[in-house]
């Protein structure tokens, strides 16, 4: 199964970048082998002035905070939709490749982000697209919330309680009566209260048909009863009723009513499984170009600590891990072992070291290291 999370790091090199490898290949399959371990290729990038690279590490959590809430609000997204729909999308992909699969085996894309740009220029670029997408997001899922909302509103009326469902299908024509002077009411009756109804409904006004009252359905609060009695009297028979805690229904019988709030929810449910499967595949692609844009972003961030911890010219191995709960200490010592000494000492604690958090994460190691939550 694919982690969730996984630690970016990168040491200093002092000979050479292959045969550190080597040291931690040897150190995590011996001491931590359960452990994950990929090199994570940073292409060289352009350094520009230490005032440029300064100013971008202050930014470099809040970025990485914001492209990475914005991949879990489509991941988001996609489980609620996924769950509506009754499908399992399988794995998420960047690029047709299983995500864990783009991040230990990540390669720069130079024709999307040219090495050659300043640091910052690839950032911003991260950071507009993601953001472009995030807005994006908000459009298409507020016009597929709002059908939702509809529909759901309608299936209220059609399954809630009697004192507020839509009536059309539970009332027959031959229910009906309607004259010159006569007219058919529909009272909803407290499920409790039927036989109070019974006894009293020819009692609520002059001019009821005796009789008349006839129960259509009943639900596990309310009862549905007809009654039938003089138009002039209507009003004064409604006012009675609400007065002994009978609700009387507002109720005209039409089939052409009744047909075209069929036809409309049959409409909207078709509207809402178009759009429910347009947002999932557009945030099956979108998540890919986030994660993608996000990994790039990464490696930035890799390259600027780097350089700001370690100095010039740029001489350090970066990997990805992913460590279980149990085995982070045990690795954090081989790599704390790793950075030599003279490293070691210096960076022995956070109080000590004054550089809490470089690029803004809290912990402090000898080494540039930060987490990424893929969930």
């Amino acid at each position: 199964m694919a982690a969730s999370r996984y630690w970016m790091v990168s040491l200093p090199v002092q000979n050479s970048a292959s045969h550190l490898w080597s040291r931690l290949q040897e150190s995590i399959s011996k001491r931590s082998f359960d452990t994950p371990l990929y090199r994570f290729n940073v292409p060289n990038l352009r350094v520009g002035t230490l005032d440029s690279l300064l100013s971008l590490s202050d930014d470099l959590l809040k970025s990485n905070n914001f492209i990475e809430g914005v991949s879990h609000k489509i991941r988001r997204q996609i489980d609620d939709l996924e769950k509506a729909s009754g499908v399992d999308g399988g794995a998420l992909t960047v690029d047709g490749v299983p995500v864990d699969s783009y991040l230990t085996r990540f390669v720069w894309d130079e024709a999307k982000f040219p090495t050659m740009s300043p640091l910052r220029e690839i950032v911003d670029s991260v950071h507009g697209e993601v953001a472009k997408i995030e807005d994006d997001m908000k459009v298409r899922a507020a016009e597929y919330n709002t059908v939702r909302s509809q529909l759901n509103a309608i299936n209220r009326k059609q399954t809630g309680s009697l004192a507020v469902r839509d009536l059309s299908d539970l009332v027959k024509p031959d229910d009906i009566i309607t004259s010159e002077h006569l007219v058919t009411l529909l009272a909803v009756v407290p499920k409790y209260s039927q036989k109070d109804w019974l006894t009293s409904y020819e009692t609520l006004a002059t001019y009821v048909v005796p009789r008349s009252s006839k129960k259509l359905h009943e639900d596990n609060e309310y009862a549905l009863y007809t009654v039938t009695l003089f138009k002039k009297i209507a009003d004064h028979f409604r006012t009675s009723a609400r007065e002994k805690g009978f609700q009387i229904r507002d109720f005209e019988y039409s089939p052409e009513a009744q047909e075209g709030r069929k036809e409309e929810l049959q409409k909207l449910m078709q509207d809402l499984e178009n759009m429910r499967n347009s947002l999932l595949q557009w945030c099956y692609a979108s998540y890919g170009e986030v994660f993608s844009s996000w990994m790039h972003f990464c490696a930035v961030r890799v390259f600027a600590e780097s350089i700001l911890r370690y100095g010039l010219p740029p001489s350090f191995l970066s990997v990805v891990l992913a460590p279980s709960t149990k085995a982070e200490k045990k690795v954090r010592i081989i790599l704390s072992e790793l950075c030599g000494d003279s490293s070691n000492s210096f960076w022995t604690s956070e109080e000590e070291s004054g550089f809490a958090g470089l690029g803004g994460e809290t912990e402090t190691y000898p080494y540039v290291s930060f987490t990424i939550n893929i969930v």
